[in-house]
């Protein structure tokens, strides 16, 4: 099972990269604080992948490592506020040089799927998440839930970024 997973997850990243073939990397933030960075980040909204679809009350904790990786637990409800709980554990690896914004996540070995700090609010309140293939993205706040002026500027940092916006699924919370 999870090499097949292994497996969905590259194929479904190469497409992605064709894709997204005529648009810019995206940019990084220039810095990320990653011991301020550390901690719960409730899932706001994303483009999802195969294990967010039916996710609602999700949060991503990230806990800095001596050795500079970061554990990162995604937790959440399956299907229904009250559906059953899981968890998916990953670990995470700074890029040299990236001012701490790009990581590379590996789920399943070996497969690191690439990760952007694309924006950030400077109180570290709400942050994107971006990835080259346009494919995926993930909007979080420090809180369950965001005001709508804030959603509002969320989704157009979203669409600054490349994506359609319209594929956005806001996470139950």
């Amino acid at each position: 099972m999870r090499r097949a997973c292994a497996l969905l997850l590259g194929l479904v990243s190469c497409l992605g990269h064709a894709s997204a073939d005529t648009l810019p990397p995206i940019r990084p933030v220039p810095h990320v604080d990653l011991p301020r960075f550390m901690g719960k980040w409730y899932l706001i909204a994303a483009i999802p992948t195969v294990f967010e679809r039916d996710a609602w009350n999700a949060v991503e904790t990230y806990a800095l490592q001596k050795d500079g990786r970061i554990h990162v637990t995604f937790r959440f409800n399956k299907g229904a506020a009250d559906g059953p709980v899981k968890a998916i554990h990953s670990t995470a690896y700074v890029h040299p040089g990236s001012g701490g914004a790009v990581w590379g996540v590996q789920v399943f070995w070996p497969i690191r799927a690439q990760y952007i700090v694309a924006w950030l609010k400077p109180d570290y309140s709400q942050m994107i998440v971006a990835r080259d293939a346009r494919d995926y993205t993930w909007v979080f706040a420090r809180t369950p839930t965001v005001p709508a002026a804030a959603w509002a500027t969320l989704q157009a940092q979203v669409a600054a970024l490349g994506y359609d916006t319209s594929r956005l699924r806001r996470i139950p919370q």
